[in-house]
């Protein structure tokens, strides 16, 4: 008999081949957010001049991403809807305002504008299905390549960007989360600036963007006795969120601005007492689910206010809080979401769209040599470099053995 008349079956599909294919599409999920979060912050960079009114970029990014994310995955699996929308209501913070600004038209700075030199910080993010892509970018009011912006400004600046650019190279399988709080602060004192203290960077996962591993920067005392080590494993994903100041010590705190960014915290379980609390609760996990949200997408604002006040009283809800640092200082910020994966990590977000070094004109620059040489390394090494590396590493040990 031959062999096309009795065929022999179909090679099982192992787990391994499963588990490679579900990691794959979770992938396309985060880059198709991510490419959705790089349009809508071209589209607001455009937007952002002199005149400008902020919650006017707030309200146009976060339509922005409902309409992109409304227009993919739009075939349901298994007969249930892929859930999409905001992993991150847009923000705009201005100077020394740290992050997290974005006001109701019912608050008393919603009549904020954008001036010239503004240090304006966009924050936002789409996620597909649970997998989200957030990312933060700071852009100068009316610099040009013939006006750039110079002083402190271009310090924190080129302080926050080159920062990002050592992050991204260090959070690396089999590094620990100390490593990249090490390496910030020294990029920072490269310009005389410090990191923000006590700012977080999380792993991500599915519906998750504050996972267990967690970095931390410029921690205080406490801080440092308090926070677990982690290290970086292959299939993890990481927000990292590097924000620089020009103050001397980047201490920030709570001023006048009215908290409009929460979260629920899927941790906490507890029974609301009031009829109204729980109404708002329910609306809020209908509405965003396991991210962050702004009380502006809620149905009334005013209930929805009092509303939170027992869930975020019993943790049910957390506060994403504006702080800001000392007056006449200022605070520039890049957020990215890297993949690590067997390859190599993978920048899942897109580097930044307004920043080039043309823009920042500083007199400092980074005299670390063990940093330089980090810089000059691509994110990922390529085949090529991969073999190169293994051969030498052989030849070494061949020499080693005479």
């Amino acid at each position: 008999m031959s062999d096309t008349e009795n065929p022999s079956p179909p090679a099982p599909v192992t787990e391994e081949k499963k588990a490679a294919s579900t990691a794959e599409a979770d992938l396309t999920k985060y880059k198709t957010a991510a490419d959705i979060v790089h349009q809508v912050t071209k589209k607001l960079i455009e937007l952002a001049v002199e005149g400008a009114k902020v919650i006017d970029l707030c309200i146009e990014g976060d339509k922005l991403i409902e309409q992109g994310t409304g227009a993919v995955y739009n075939k349901a699996v298994k007969g249930v809807k892929v859930n999409k929308g905001l992993a991150f209501p847009t923000s705009v913070s201005v100077n020394n305002t740290v992050a997290h600004f974005s006001p109701l038209a019912s608050d008393s700075q919603s009549e904020q504008v954008l001036a010239k030199d503004d240090v304006v910080k966009l924050q936002l993010g789409a996620q597909i299905d649970g997998f989200a892509a957030i990312s933060a970018e700071t852009v100068v009011i009316g610099a040009t390549v013939q006006d750039p912006v110079t002083g402190r400004r271009a310090d924190v600046l080129k302080a926050a960007w080159t920062a990002a650019e050592v992050a991204m190279r260090t959070i690396k399988v089999g590094n620990k989360n100390w490593a990249v709080t090490e390496a910030v602060s020294r990029v920072a004192s490269a310009w005389d600036c410090k990191p923000v203290e006590g700012m977080l960077s999380c792993q991500q996962t599915q519906n998750v963007i504050d996972g267990k591993k967690r970095i931390i920067l410029n921690p205080s005392e406490a801080q440092k006795r308090e926070f677990e080590t982690a290290t970086f494993a292959e299939g993890e994903v990481y927000g990292m969120d590097i924000l620089i100041s020009s103050g001397e010590d980047g201490k920030a705190r709570l001023e006048e601005s009215r908290t409009t960014i929460y979260q629920r915290d899927s941790t906490v379980t507890y029974q609301l007492k009031m009829k109204n609390s729980r109404a708002v609760f329910s609306e809020v996990q209908k509405k965003a689910g396991a991210f962050p949200f702004n009380i502006r997408s809620l149905e009334d604002e005013k209930r929805s206010r009092m509303g939170l006040q027992e869930a975020v009283q019993h943790s049910l809800v957390k506060p994403y809080e504006v702080i800001y640092t000392p007056a006449n200082t200022f605070v520039a910020a890049f957020h990215f979401t890297l993949a690590l994966l067997p390859g190599g990590p993978s920048l899942i977000t897109h580097p930044p769209v307004w920043y080039k070094p043309e823009l920042v004109k500083t007199d400092k620059e980074l005299e670390d040599e063990e940093l330089k040489t980090l810089l000059a390394r691509n994110l990922r090494e390529s085949k090529k470099s991969k073999k190169k590396k293994a051969k030498a590493d052989g030849s070494a040990d061949e020499g080693k053995e005479e």
